[in-house]
């Protein structure tokens, strides 16, 4: 097993010694739940069963569930590089929590965690088009499943459906990213489906860095809403940011008969049209802010036919003009007044803080270098399309990550009755030390007792919870 080996003594204090000694410690405790979580909601046991493994099966040492948990854990964990899995090879928390064995035997000296090669070449496995579609499909699941089980085992009867995009930066001149003038950064320029209301990502498609918010969009919602309609909720209603709403995408949803509300941007035809309604009231105003909304009809030079817009009047504090903002929708004025119209539009803010999570707490590295399988005969064309598809299955295991980070946040918020954010229960739940205690087939992780509180409330939630993941 080793021997003992003095690292060094601190000065400030002589009597601290620092070791290093052949004992199963860990720094990554919080991995046995995420392993939980994985294993209550039937994810990694979904994906086995509808993704192509490649690979012979007798020269196989990994098995696809095992390097699956494995990547996932350490995104989770905060390990977003993949050279960090060849330092944790020899991690008890992390190799008792990717394998599929039973008993002590993943701490076996010839079980150990998959190398870094090893996790490259699953990437490469997984970027195929029919695994990155079933990807896709399985970040929808997990949010299906995860609902279903706080919804009694019922489908929602309707879900908002969020559509954004993300500046996701690289480092390097990765093929099929650009230089994006807005955000003055080279990066990739995602398309992602969400719901702020529940904080879950539903879906996610990588694009170049420099494409027009809206290129791409209506294929992409519209295969998001067949999705969540088969496995989440029986209605939805998409919610988008000014960047979607050209012609094309309203005429699109329209035909489909999907429900939509979404920002328009000013122009000097709305401005006219608003100026009669930017007057201040009369006296002294109050110390809340107002604001007003008036149905208005309103055509643009490349729609076929006038659509409903509201306008929203608001006061800012300390300014002396009212400011104004529009609002496009399909919905019926009857069953969503303006009001009302506004408020569900309001909560569009949630969507962008979870993705903003995303960002923060996983940080996705999307910096892939291209390795053609058959040298530089290839082609450009064909090896800009491999980077990419390298890039979105990085991008779509970091939407899975953090589904399983959101599913033990929403337990722990609703087993302590407050807000929990994704680095929260990271720091506090999953960035827990521990010292592994083997003791015949049984191993025991002995975690430090400022922990032991937080893990116990978690427990006890998910055992009374009744999982129905199908």
């Amino acid at each position: 097993m080793g021997e003992t080996l003095p690292l060094f003594g601190p000065q400030f204090n002589r009597s601290v010694r620092v070791e290093c000694r052949p004992e199963h410690l860990t720094a990554e405790s919080g991995a046995l739940i995420q392993r939980e979580l994985m294993e209550r909601s039937g994810i990694i046991d979904w994906l086995v069963e509808r993704l192509h493994d490649p690979r012979r099966p007798e020269l196989i040492t990994y098995p696809l569930a095992e390097l699956l948990r494995t990547h996932l854990l350490l995104l989770g964990q905060g390990w977003r590089d993949q050279d960090d899995a060849d330092r944790l090879r020899q991690d008890p928390g992390l190799r008792v929590s990717s394998s599929g064995r039973r008993g002590a035997v993943p701490l076996d000296e010839d079980h150990v965690l998959a190398s870094q090669p090893t996790l490259s070449r699953l990437v490469r496995v997984l970027s195929t088009d029919d695994n990155r579609s079933v990807l896709r499909r399985a970040v929808a699941e997990l949010a299906g499943r995860r609902l279903r089980l706080a919804n009694g085992g019922r489908c929602l009867r309707m879900l908002t459906i969020d559509v954004d995009s993300l500046p996701v930066e690289v480092h390097g001149h990765q093929l099929g990213s650009e230089w994006n003038g807005h955000y003055r950064r080279r990066m990739y320029h995602p398309l992602v489906a969400s719901c702020a209301e529940t904080g879950d990502l539903l879906d996610g498609v990588l694009r170049a860095g420099n494409v027009h918010t809206a290129e791409g969009a209506l294929d992409f919602i519209l295969e998001v809403v067949d999705r969540c309609k088969a496995t989440l909720c029986r209605s939805v209603i998409v919610r988008m940011d000014a960047g979607f709403p050209d012609g094309d995408t309203l005429r699109g949803l329209e035909s489909r008969g999907v429900p939509y509300v979404a920002r328009i941007r000013n122009n000097a035809v709305l401005d006219r049209l608003a100026a009669p309604y930017l007057e201040r009231p009369v006296g002294r105003p109050p110390h809340e802010p107002r604001a007003w909304c008036h149905e208005l009809r309103y055509q643009a030079g490349g729609w076929e036919k006038p659509r409903r817009v509201v306008l929203v009047v608001v006061e800012r504090p300390g300014e002396l003009f009212l400011d104004h903002f529009w609002l496009i929708t399909s919905l019926d004025e009857g069953r969503w007044p303006a009001d009302r119209l506004l408020a569900l539009y309001r909560k569009r803010g949630k969507a962008e803080a979870h993705m903003g999570e995303l960002m923060d707490v996983l940080a996705p590295a999307l910096s892939s270098t291209c390795r053609p399988r058959d040298g530089r005969a290839a082609g450009e064309a064909a090896t800009e399309m491999g980077v990419r598809a390298h890039n979105e299955t990085l991008f779509l295991l970091n939407l899975l990550a953090y589904e399983i980070l959101h599913m033990g946040r929403t337990l722990m918020e609703q087993a302590t009755g407050e807000g929990w954010s994704l680095r929260r229960f990271r720091e506090r739940l999953l960035r827990v030390a521990s010292r592994v205690i083997r003791h015949g087939r049984r191993l025991t992780f002995v975690i430090a007792q400022s922990a032991a509180e937080d893990w116990q409330r978690l427990w006890r939630k998910l055992n009374r919870l009744r999982w129905v993941p199908g």
